[in-house]
């Protein structure tokens, strides 16, 4: 408590003082520019990490950075995913997954948790897709590389989760919400993002022509490494366009409405069953 109290006297008497113009504004009202979805791990700092000023980030925070499908639970994640897009008009959302995460290797181990830690062992049941998509497909990858990707695909998953949201979808449609997703690296400081192009996270701050595959999402395709790596634009078209062809076998298949992120696979899961 004692070196709390003294860091909030350096607060007050250093980085308050010095910005008290941006603190008298901020006490009229707030208006962040992201919605930042991450882990409640110590470790981790949005403000810090992205060097952001008071005030520009809405941060929601849980264990393993979840957010459960709409109507699931009646927790505050969906309040606060409303109210940030509704009421402040966020355009643009991050969920940030990040290396060595406790809730992932948690949700790696489930059976263990239900004597220890039985309200943690409930919240991970949020992430039951992930949990399942593991186990069905990662079973030959070590135990180490396993804790990785069960990072980086449950990103993914929350991606999709946000998805099933009313207000996402339709801001969505609209072009005017761009959804990422993030893995930040405790010990290099490096933050990867998802390319929904390549279906992989790739290096944030290259700018090379070829993408480096840091994850290979799909083990049954054969992926090779660069040097560098590249950021795709997002997709051009604001508004989701739906086309109808018709395949080889006479039957009738559909240009699904494209999000900035999903991949080809997950637009099919989420949209399929809406426009058929």
């Amino acid at each position: 408590m004692k070196k709390l109290i003294e860091g909030l006297h350096r607060f007050q008497a250093g980085y308050f003082e010095s910005h008290r113009d941006l603190f008298i504004e901020l006490s009229h009202g707030q208006h962040p520019r992201i919605l930042f979805i991450t882990c409640s791990d110590s470790r981790i700092d949005p403000n810090l990490i992205t060097q952001a000023k008071v005030g520009d980030l809405f941060v929601i925070r849980n264990a393993g950075n979840i957010i459960p499908p709409f109507g699931a639970t009646n927790g505050g994640e969906g309040a606060s995913i409303e109210y940030a897009i509704a009421a402040l008009d966020i355009e643009l959302v991050i969920v940030c997954g990040h290396s060595h995460c406790g809730a992932m290797k948690g949700l790696l181990k489930m059976s263990k948790l239900a004597d220890k830690m039985p309200l943690v062992y409930e919240w991970l049941k949020q992430a039951e897709a992930t949990r399942r998509l593991i186990i069905e497909n990662y079973s030959h990858i070590s135990e180490e590389d396993l804790l990785q990707i069960t990072v980086a695909e449950n990103v993914l998953t929350q991606l999709e989760n946000l998805n099933t949201y009313p207000i996402i979808r339709s801001r969505l449609h609209q072009g005017k919400l761009s959804i990422h997703g993030w893995i930040y690296s405790i010990e290099s400081g490096d933050i990867l993002t998802y390319d929904p192009i390549v279906h992989d996270f790739v290096n944030l701050e290259s700018r090379t022509s070829d993408p480096e595959y840091v994850y290979n999402l799909h083990p049954s395709c054969s992926v090779s490494k660069s040097l560098g790596c590249k950021i795709y634009p997002m997709a051009e078209e604001k508004t989701p366009v739906i086309e109808e062809t018709i395949s080889q076998d006479n039957t009738t298949n559909f240009n699904l409405p494209r999000s900035n992120r999903l991949s080809k696979e997950q637009a099919e899961r989420i949209y399929r069953g809406s426009v058929v």
